[in-house]
Formats: structure tokens, C-alpha cells, sequence
């Protein structure tokens, strides 16, 4: 990004974005990491810091993605707000509970293919249905439905093995959703794709936000995509993983691929290169906008 481009600052919110950041800081909070560390021992005897004092909340509804260089700890957080690792310090809160393990109020999407190849694209969406004990006549209804949501109701009765790599996504993300969860966990989910497919899993991902009841946490190392998707961006830093700065996304919703040359857009970019790129930035306490080194 040209430091000569005549930009405004990605501070700068246009009034209808300014009222819609306004009205998602004002809604409930559906998650909230307190300051949460993740300490391993390392094979020497010494611990190694993978993440450091990551303090940030959720709002019902709300896309956050979380970006940051190699090494800031992006997996080891979202394994954490699943269930799957646990902090050494701090604590992951979803409606006010502690998060003690994996629970169906929390969808995952890995960005490897996790369908069961055994069974068809309608019986891996109806699996976690029938997991929580629905009639196998309303899990295969719920399962259709989603199945439709996502564009992938002629194909119910196919393999894994028979889709793109678009498509088991969809699949995966159809999933998830089935069994309501109050948060979508997604780990690089589209990181495998080709662009041309990754950018209409992205058009999905918007519509389906815009037509479900669903909170989102999005990992990505894409810079583009973490402006096109989110209301919020929470950037990481490396060694170890801490929050560098929130930003809210000044980008007006509903998002189009036009924007990727908008004015709003190419300046949030620009300081998430900023972030990402400068070696020597001290985060703020507060995470709010901070200066490097």
C-alpha cells in the first residue's frame, strides 16, 4: 500500500457506519475473553508465552475477525474459545458462563475438509442433530433447510468426496449452523481455496450473516478479506500473541467487491499493514489506537 495515496484516516466513519458501530456496541454481549494467557512448557524446561493478557468482547450478531502475523497464537485463541485448550490464565465467558470445554453453542469450521466421507452432504448436517437426540425425520427436515440456505439443496444426497472444495465448506458451515449455536468459531475456513472460489465463499459467508441469527469469530491472515467481512478486527501481535488495536471496520454495510477500492477500505488496509508489518508497536492497555515504535 503507497504511503502516497491520498487517504482519510481509517478512524474517519461515515455517519450511517458511525450509527451501525454505535447500535453493535449497544447490543448484548454474547462473548468476552478476559484476560486470557496461554503458557506451554517447551522441551528444554523453559515456558513459552504463546499468548499474553487477550481481552476483548463479542456482540450479538457482531462479525469480529482476528488477524496478526505468523506465530501471534490466531489458532491457539479460537481452540481456546472452542473448548478445545484451555487457558493458563484469564478466562473465556459465552452468556455469562464460564467456557469449560466443546459445547454445542459453539459451531467450528476448520479450514481443512472435516466431513465424515462415509456419510452423504445431508447426513454430515444432520450428525450433531442427532447427536442432541432430534427424531431423525426433523433432523433430515432442519438439515435440508440449511442445506437450501446455503445453496447446496440439489446435492444432499452426494459424497464429501464429490464436491468442490467450496462446496464441503458450505457443507461444513451448514453444519455447524444446524445446531443453533450462539457463536460461529471459524479457523481460516477459506484458506485452502482458490481466489476465484474464496471470494464467493465470501459473498456466501455475508448472506448468510445477513439472513441467520448468528455471532461470528473469523481467523484470517487476509487482509483484504478481514476488511470486506468484519464489523471489528482485533490484531494480534507475536511473541508473544497480545492485542495490538481494535479497529471498527468504516467500510458501509452490505459489503460489495467495489469497495475493495474504496477510499474507507484501502485506509483500514493500510493500517492493518501498519500493525502487522512494523516490527517494534507497544499495545496500548486499553487497545484502542496506538502508535509504533
Amino acid at each position: 500500500m503507497s504511503d502516497l495515496l491520498d487517504l482519510p484516516s481509517y478512524l474517519d466513519r461515515p455517519p450511517a457506519v458511525a450509527a451501525r458501530l454505535a447500535e453493535l456496541a449497544a447490543r448484548p454481549l454474547v462473548m468476552s475473553i478476559e484476560d486470557l494467557s496461554r503458557e506451554y512448557a517447551s522441551d528444554g524446561g523453559n515456558s513459552v508465552l504463546a499468548l499474553s493478557g487477550i481481552h476483548f468482547e463479542i456482540r450479538h450478531r457482531e462479525f469480529i475477525s482476528v488477524i496478526g502475523p505468523s506465530g501471534c497464537g490466531k489458532s491457539t485463541l479460537i481452540r481456546i474459545l472452542a473448548g478445545l485448550d484451555a487457558p493458563t490464565s484469564g478466562r473465556v465467558r459465552l452468556d455469562g458462563h464460564d467456557v469449560v470445554g466443546p459445547g454445542a453453542d459453539r459451531g467450528m469450521v476448520f479450514q481443512s475438509y472435516t466431513l465424515f466421507p462415509w456419510l452423504s452432504v445431508k447426513k454430515n448436517v444432520m450428525f450433531g442433530l442427532k447427536m442432541r437426540g432430534l427424531p431423525t425425520r426433523e433432523a433430515e427436515r432442519r438439515a435440508l433447510e440449511w442445506l437450501e440456505l446455503v445453496g447446496l439443496g440439489d446435492y444432499a444426497e452426494l459424497y464429501p468426496a464429490q464436491l468442490s472444495g467450496g462446496m464441503k465448506q458450505r457443507v461444513a458451515i451448514a453444519r455447524a449452523l444446524a445446531n443453533e449455536p450462539r457463536i460461529l468459531l471459524m479457523d481460516e475456513p477459506f484458506g485452502a481455496l482458490d481466489a476465484q472460489t474464496r471470494a464467493a465463499m465470501q459473498a456466501h459467508l455475508l448472506r448468510i450473516c445477513d439472513t441467520v441469527d448468528v455471532t461470528v469469530l473469523f481467523i484470517t491472515h487476509d487482509l483484504d478479506e478481514a476488511v470486506y467481512l468484519s464489523d471489528r478486527i482485533v490484531v494480534l501481535g507475536a511473541n508473544p500473541g497480545r492485542v495490538l488495536e481494535i479497529i471498527e471496520v468504516p467500510v458501509a454495510r452490505p459489503r460489495t467487491p467495489e469497495q475493495f477500492l474504496s477510499a474507507h477500505f484501502l485506509a483500514t488496509k493500510k493500517r492493518l499493514e501498519e500493525l502487522i508489518h512494523r516490527r517494534e508497536t507497544v499495545p496500548r492497555h486499553d487497545a484502542g489506537t496506538i502508535r509504533a515504535a
